[in-house]
């Protein structure tokens, strides 16, 4: 099999294991989507279609090379579409409020300085609406540090999100085709040098997150995803974000279950995209 990886960071640890698993029998590529320019007016010049290609970067040159591949027939995990969905803070909320997900609620404002004159109910988190590297989270608990972000942001489009009182720690659930996978981390809400997440078994959760996981998946047509949880009291999940292909880092067994679920789209030669 070929398998192409998607990404101007072939040797991220979640790739670089999985290819080292892979390459004894099979053959892996990388396709760095910075030189993507559109597709070629010959189809033929980009070459023969890898068996199935792993989308690991989420920038518009990387989705475009995606969807052009996925035009021309080639399995992509995860698809263009569900990817998308996933760097628009607005309609991922959106979804996930009308399929009944826990999910906090959103409201999305043009340019945040727009915020200005109105009356927040403080604390409130506030979010760049297009997920990138880099990109805008900060929890803001008055109008003088509204004013402060704004020096930086004014024009940015942002969501708004009411703050819920919470541990300071994000469970971080990562599911590769129904496998889930699990850990901890300091928020970065709650502290800018949070370090590195720390280790849970799925039973370590509480009861209902695991399915909770696998159900975003379904909601969202996503194979390879992870979600952002905090405990809203009690054991109540409630879901602040929700990303499409994410690292996955120090996880036992997530390289294994990626190279098992690539091999297996290629040999259907077909991947669900909604």
């Amino acid at each position: 099999m070929r398998i192409g990886l998607i990404t101007p960071e072939p040797e991220h640890p979640l790739l670089a294991a999985t290819t080292a698993l892979l390459t004894p029998r099979h053959r892996v590529e990388a396709v760095d989507p910075g030189g993507w320019d559109g597709a070629p007016e010959d189809p033929d010049s980009f070459g023969a279609l890898a068996d199935v290609y792993l989308l690991k970067a989420h920038m518009p040159r990387a989705l475009g090379l995606a969807r052009y591949l996925e035009e021309r027939g080639a399995p992509v995990l995860n698809a263009v579409g569900p990817t998308e969905l996933c760097q628009d803070r607005t309609a991922m909320a959106d979804l996930a409020l009308r399929a009944g997900l826990p999910f906090a609620r959103t409201r999305t404002v043009p340019a945040l300085a727009r915020l200005g004159g109105e009356e927040l109910a403080y604390p409130v988190v506030i979010k760049s609406r297009h997920s990138r590297r880099h990109d805008l989270v900060a929890r803001v608990d008055d109008a003088a540090g509204l004013r402060a972000l704004g020096a930086d942001w004014s024009g940015e489009p942002v969501v708004v999100q009411p703050f819920t009182e919470n541990s300071g720690w994000d469970h971080k659930l990562w599911v590769i085709e129904g496998r889930v996978f699990a850990a901890v981390r300091r928020s970065e809400l709650a502290d800018p040098d949070r370090g590195p997440a720390r280790s849970l078994t799925p039973g370590d959760l509480p009861d209902g997150w695991a399915r909770l996981a696998l159900r975003v998946g379904s909601v969202f047509g996503l194979r390879v995803y992870g979600v952002d949880v905090i405990d809203a009291g009690g054991g109540a999940p409630l879901i602040v974000d929700i990303n499409a292909f994410p690292g996955i880092r120090g996880q036992a067994g997530a390289p294994e279950a990626l190279a098992e679920l690539a091999l297996r789209t290629a040999e259907r030669g077909a991947v669900p995209h909604s």
